[in-house]
């Protein structure tokens, strides 16, 4: 068997995520514009103003990035510290939500918001068409405490099963408009070993791997439907290009997105490699470049986009062992095939 040959038969599948697959349009198929963050480029990430400034540009998709509260409250946020964003040194996993929704952003102060928060937002009338990559940011243990499975790692364990738990508990209790949330959220899964909690606490919902690593996401084609959603500059070379020919060979039955894609050369590349959705801080330069996209077009790229490119593969091919440390090292595809087993006679 092909080491990308699909493990688990017909009944058993994820589902499909037909909501995110490239549009059509009068000049043929085009990738989804996704924005990264809400629109990073002019507001402050991860805000309420950042996601509704792209839906009024018209964006297919936003890109949000979340955590755990440590009293169980799902919460849009990047890092896992308030730092960066807000100038505080605590950890998000160490705050209640009551203290978060007092601070504001460094930078043109808006608070925080929550996943129920935008969920709310996204149930307004005539957001229908609006759906949501979730990127479920994980706490990982030090490199050694994954490696010898200490009480550290445990314990962040337990916590992404509360996180996920609380994932679907918002879900539940949210009502969505015409559209049920399982036809407008993709969840992201970075790590192998958290895939079976996707189909444990939400096994309606499609799921995409984020990732860097070529060779880490090529595992996930063995669970049917799960997508990959890419590190842009990881993907140019002959690696890269192997992968995107063996997700296109199964294209019935998966999706392929592209992140972050900010340079102009990068999006129209992005597009002639006919992926389903381009994830980038400026969705208004993309939705530009998407409708001014000619296929006949050369694309060439600058040195010094060139030297980032190659940077990039350097410093992840450093990572790489220990991202399969502290991410897991393989699928577990009977856990994940468990998981629907029980989902589907429950259903019955």
């Amino acid at each position: 068997m092909a080491e990308s040959a699909p493990l688990l038969d017909k009944k058993r599948e994820t589902p499909l995520p037909t909501f995110t697959f490239a549009k059509d349009t009068p000049h043929g198929k085009r990738p989804q514009a996704i924005a990264h963050r809400g629109y990073k480029a002019m507001h402050p990430e991860n805000t309420m103003g950042a996601f509704k400034a792209a839906v009024e540009l018209g964006v297919d998709a936003l890109e949000v990035d979340i955590h755990l509260t440590q009293d169980r409250v799902v919460v849009l946020s990047h890092d896992p510290t308030l730092k960066r964003c807000f100038g505080k040194e605590d950890k998000i996993v160490d705050c209640n939500w009551e203290y978060l929704q007092t601070l504001r952003t460094l930078k043109n102060p808006q608070p925080m918001p929550s996943l129920r928060d935008l969920l709310e937002y996204l149930a307004s009338p005539g957001l229908d068409d609006i759906w949501v990559l979730l990127d479920i940011k994980l706490l990982l243990p030090s490199l050694t405490d994954a490696m010898l499975g200490t009480k550290a790692a445990k314990k962040l364990d337990d916590y992404a099963d509360d996180l996920f738990r609380a994932i679907a508990a918002t879900f539940a209790d949210v009502k969505p408009s015409s559209r049920p949330w399982n036809q407008r959220i993709l969840l992201g899964c970075w790590a192998a070993k958290y895939l079976p909690l996707c189909t444990k606490h939400l096994p309606e919902y499609p799921i995409t791997h984020i990732g860097f690593s070529v060779d880490y996401a090529r595992q996930f084609l063995k669970v049917p439907r799960v997508g990959l959603n890419l590190f842009q500059s990881l993907m140019v070379g002959p690696r890269g290009t192997w992968l995107l020919r063996e997700v296109k060979r199964q294209k019935a039955d998966r999706t392929l997105l592209f992140w972050t894609v900010n340079e102009e050369s990068w999006m129209k590349w992005s597009i002639r490699q006919e992926v389903d959705g381009v994830i980038t801080d400026n969705p208004q330069k993309y939705l530009e470049v998407r409708k001014a996209y000619n296929k006949h077009e050369t694309i060439s790229h600058t040195w010094a986009s060139w030297k980032n490119i190659l940077g990039w593969h350097w410093i992840f091919m450093k990572r790489g062992f220990s991202f399969r440390v502290k991410h897991g090292y393989w699928v577990d595809v009977q856990k994940v095939k468990k998981n629907l087993e029980g989902w589907i006679s429950h259903k019955s």
